[in-house]
């Protein structure tokens, strides 16, 4: 019989200029006679306004971040052990600082397993900003292509997808916070790497504790408008100038767009650019003591870049990233799992390191082994093209899989992912019950996501909770 329960998704998201929490629930169907197991559509539960990053000097204030958590889960009255799912994402601008990993580590010991904490994953943080804005949209005209941008303190984050789907993904140094002014003025406080960077390529004049000129303000304007409309249009000339490929961080390389390609926004920015957009009220001059409003009253005067703003608007406009990470990064196994013990679990960072399926070679299977014989922690391989396997061929396939596993330690963890409703059954052919190979677990019923890495939690309610990060 299925069982159905309530459990709890939390998200965090630290950001250049703002940090924001998101808790919602969501209903866990625990697949039985044969169904599957899922969560359901996810309800807020909780959302307290952002708050700006807490910064002691140039690094992230860890003690005021723990004290900022406990005055957000007060009201909430919840606890770590009653989360099924934790994702935290330091990103933009804060993921430079010389503590970010420390952040992550703080969140992880803080809510146990389960958790993204990532600091240095920016392509992460646009498929994540692309689920929490526009998978919606997406999903509405699946035959067309959406662009999120996802316009920051510190980065720009494009993804685009067709079908609910992300195809591509990028990210750039260009954010509201590279030149940091006394709010209600042009005053310059501050400027990042980046923006120092990209104030000697543009020969502004850029000088802390002075005013900066309204000319220096508009060529950096000038710079990140024609980066946002490269992106937009998937042109490469721009990021080949000197202040273009300052800003390149990890390349978006769509290729052509096609014209129809529905473009839309989020982040602290895009909130803005919405707002701008709907005739709604903003803050003054550098109320956020960045370039923020400035940038977004640029964007809604761009023909190219506000095409879409009144006839596709993303249902949650600014907080999409911690949206998609509260939301979109959990996935839970079925319920016929191969897993001889618990105690295996929970496992974290797991490489990606091949995708095999029943076409595969013998020498590409034992490729595939190699590659995971170098993470004795470790290492996780996705099966593609195996939801239709009848028995005979799942045996079959299993013997070549057991084959390639022989050599490997009994010690070493290979999580096999797989689409199809047959882990127990695969893992006990592969495994020959239990009695050679390494410690194998094989995670069925999960669908396709091409990533980099994966978390397993524990058991929980019948199903493994997995998440994903480092998406390519």
């Amino acid at each position: 019989m299925a069982s159905a329960r309530d459990v709890l998704l939390l998200g965090l998201d630290f950001g250049s200029t703002t940090s924001s929490l998101l808790l919602a629930s969501a209903r866990l169907e625990a697949g039985g006679a044969g169904g599957r197991s899922a969560l359901g559509t996810p309800v807020v539960r909780f959302q307290p306004d952002p708050v700006f990053t807490p910064y002691r000097a140039e690094v992230i204030d860890e003690l005021a971040l723990a004290e900022q958590i406990d005055a957000w889960l007060a009201p909430a009255g919840v606890g770590p052990e009653e989360l099924f799912a934790t994702g935290c994402l330091v990103t933009g601008l804060a993921a430079s600082r010389s503590n970010a990993a420390a952040i992550a580590a703080l969140v992880e010991r803080r809510f146990g397993e389960g958790v993204i904490a990532r600091a240095d994953d920016p392509c992460l943080e646009s498929w994540l900003a692309f689920l929490g804005s526009c998978e919606w949209l997406s999903r509405a005209e699946p035959a067309r292509a959406v662009l999120n941008l996802d316009i920051g303190g510190g980065t720009t984050n494009p993804a685009l997808g067709r079908g609910g789907a992300v195809l591509a993904t990028g990210s750039c140094f260009v954010g509201a916070r590279h030149f940091r002014f006394a709010p209600g003025s042009y005053r310059l406080a501050g400027l990042s790497a980046w923006g120092e960077r990209l104030a000697g390529a543009l020969e502004v004049d850029a000088r802390p504790g002075e005013e900066m000129p309204e000319a220096a303000r508009s060529r950096v304007l000038d710079a990140f408008i024609s980066a946002l409309e490269a992106m937009a249009s998937g042109a490469q000339d721009f990021f080949a100038t000197p202040p273009g490929s300052l800003l390149a961080q990890v390349p978006f390389t769509p290729g052509t767009l096609p014209a129809d390609t529905v473009l839309a926004f989020s982040g602290g920015v895009g909130e803005l650019v919405y707002r701008l957009a709907a005739g709604e009220a903003v803050p003054g001059t550098t109320h956020y003591g960045d370039l923020g409003i400035d940038l977004a009253r640029r964007i809604v005067a761009s023909p190219r870049l506000s095409r879409h703003l009144r006839s596709h608007v993303p249902e949650h406009r600014g907080r999409a990233t911690v949206y998609g990470i509260t939301l979109h990064a959990t996935e839970v196994s079925g319920t016929s799992v191969h897993l001889p013990d618990a105690a295996w679990l929970p496992l974290r960072d797991l490489p990606v390191v091949a995708r095999i399926g029943p076409g595969s070679t013998p020498a590409e299977l034992a490729a595939a082994a190699s590659l995971a014989a170098r993470r004795p922690a470790g290492a996780c391989l996705q099966l593609v093209d195996d939801a239709g396997l009848g028995r005979d061929a799942l045996r079959h396939f299993a013997a070549r899989l057991a084959a390639a596993f022989s050599a490997l330690p009994s010690t070493q963890p290979v999580v096999l992912l797989c689409a199809g409703n047959h882990g127990k059954t695969l893992g006990s052919y592969a495994s020959d019950w239990g009695r050679r190979g390494p410690r194998l677990i094989v995670i069925d019923e999960l669908p396709d996501r091409r990533a980099h890495f994966c978390n397993l939690g524990r058991p929980r309610h019948g199903v493994v909770p997995v998440s994903f990060y480092g998406v390519g």
